[in-house]
C-alpha cells in the first residue's frame, strides 16, 4: 500500500479495460433516469466492493448513445484495503452482476502518472458501412450502417487523405463553450472487409463532439458520387459547420483502441494534453 507523508494510506487507482454494445445505452456519461455505461459500471463496482458510495469512473473517451466499444479504458480509485482483499475476485464478481451488453475485460493497478482521459497518445475508432442491395444482414444490424447507394472505395480514400493532419475541425464538430476544435487526425482510411462491407479507421490524438460521424458522412457523399473528392477539404478550410455534411447514425461506430505511452511518459503526456492548442501562426 502507498502512504502519504502523514502516514495515511492512499486509494489505489485502477485501470479498467471495457467493452460494450452501445445499442441500449444512452451513451457513456451518467445521466439521471437514463441507462448509461458509466452509471451501470459505477453501480456494479460499488456493489461488488461494498463501497459506501458509488465510485467515480472516468473514461478515455465519452461515447454517444448507440456507439459501441471494444477498447474503452477507464480509471477508478478504491480504498487500498478493499483492493487488497477483493482484487483477485473483482473480474469474476463483476461478470456476475453486470448486464450482458457491458464487460470489464481486465482490471489492474494503474501505473504512476496514468490518467485515462489525458494520457492517451491516440484513440482509434472504426465505422462500418454496407452498400449491399439487400441491406445489412440481420445479425449485423446493430453495428453496420446500410448505405443505399453504391460506394467507391478509391474516391473515399482520396478524399480522406486530404483531411489527415493537424487542423481546426470546427466544420466537422459540434462546438462546446471553451473547448478547442483543433485536433491531429493521424489516420483516416477505408478498407473493404468483404463484398459490400466497408470499414473506415479514424485515429486521432483526441476528437471533438460528432467529429467522427461528420467526417464519415462527408466521405460517404463522395463515395456515392454526390460530391467531388475535394469537397470535404473545402468544408474543412471554411471552418464553419456546413448543413450539407450529414452526421451518420451512431450504431456503425466502435471505439477499438486507446493507446498510451510508456509508463515513464504518462504524466508528461497528460500535462501536454491539457494545454490549450493553437495552430502555427495563431
Amino acid at each position: 500500500m502507498t502512504e502519504d507523508r502523514d502516514g495515511a494510506v492512499r486509494p489505489v487507482k485502477l485501470r479498467l479495460d471495457i467493452a460494450y454494445d452501445g445499442t441500449d445505452f444512452s451513451g457513456w456519461a451518467a445521466q439521471p433516469g437514463r441507462r448509461t455505461v458509466q452509471g451501470t459500471l459505477q453501480e456494479a463496482v460499488g456493489r461488488v466492493l461494498r463501497l459506501p458510495e458509488e465510485p467515480a469512473i472516468t473514461c478515455a473517451g465519452r461515447t454517444d448513445a448507440g456507439v459501441h466499444a471494444r477498447g474503452q479504458v477507464a480509471e477508478v480509485s478504491v480504498p487500498a484495503d478493499v483492493w487488497a482483499a477483493e482484487g483477485d475476485r473483482l473480474l469474476r464478481r463483476l461478470a456476475g452482476v453486470l448486464p450482458s451488453d457491458v464487460r470489464v475485460g481486465a482490471v489492474r493497478p494503474a501505473p504512476e502518472g496514468f490518467d485515462a482521459r489525458f494520457s492517451p497518445l491516440f484513440r482509434r475508432y472504426v465505422y462500418r458501412v454496407s452498400d449491399a442491395p439487400a441491406g445489412v444482414p440481420p445479425l449485423r444490424r446493430r453495428d453496420v450502417l446500410w448505405h443505399k447507394r453504391p460506394l467507391d472505395l478509391d474516391r473515399m480514400n482520396a478524399a480522406a487523405a486530404r483531411l489527415v493532419g493537424e487542423h481546426d475541425f470546427a466544420a466537422f464538430c459540434r462546438r462546446r463553450e471553451g473547448a478547442t476544435t483543433i485536433r491531429e487526425l493521424l489516420r483516416l482510411h477505408w478498407v473493404r472487409e468483404e463484398e459490400h462491407l466497408y470499414a473506415a479507421t479514424v485515429q486521432a490524438d483526441a476528437f471533438c463532439h460528432n467529429m467522427v460521424r461528420a467526417l464519415i458522412g462527408a466521405l460517404l457523399a463522395v463515395g456515392d458520387g454526390r460530391r467531388e473528392i475535394e469537397w470535404p477539404r473545402r468544408v474543412l478550410a471554411a471552418g464553419v459547420r456546413d448543413s450539407a455534411v450529414h452526421v451518420v447514425p451512431p450504431h456503425g461506430l466502435s471505439l477499438e483502441e486507446v493507446r498510451y505511452p510508456p509508463e515513464a511518459e504518462l504524466a508528461e503526456r497528460a500535462r501536454a494534453t491539457r494545454r490549450v492548442r493553437t495552430l502555427p501562426g495563431e
